[in-house]
């Protein structure tokens, strides 16, 4: 979810029970500068949620050399 620091200032109670099912991004002047997140998120979860990110047909050394750019 993406808000506003004004939005966030308003509905903090809101944004904070938000925070504990999915990543709420913080924008000021439509650039993001902070990520509210759940610090108990299992690891699991998260790569879980990363699965399919990189096509199959994608070598290993093809994905090294995009995570280096």
């Amino acid at each position: 979810m993406l808000i506003t620091t004004t939005e966030f200032k308003t509905n903090l109670n809101k944004y904070l029970l938000l925070a504990s099912t999915e990543d709420i991004y913080i924008t000021r002047y439509g650039k993001v500068v902070a990520k509210l997140t759940n610090p108990f998120q299992s690891r699991m979860e998260v790569a879980e949620s990363l699965f399919g990110a990189v096509p199959q047909t994608t070598t290993l050394e093809e994905a090294m050399d995009m995570r280096a750019n």
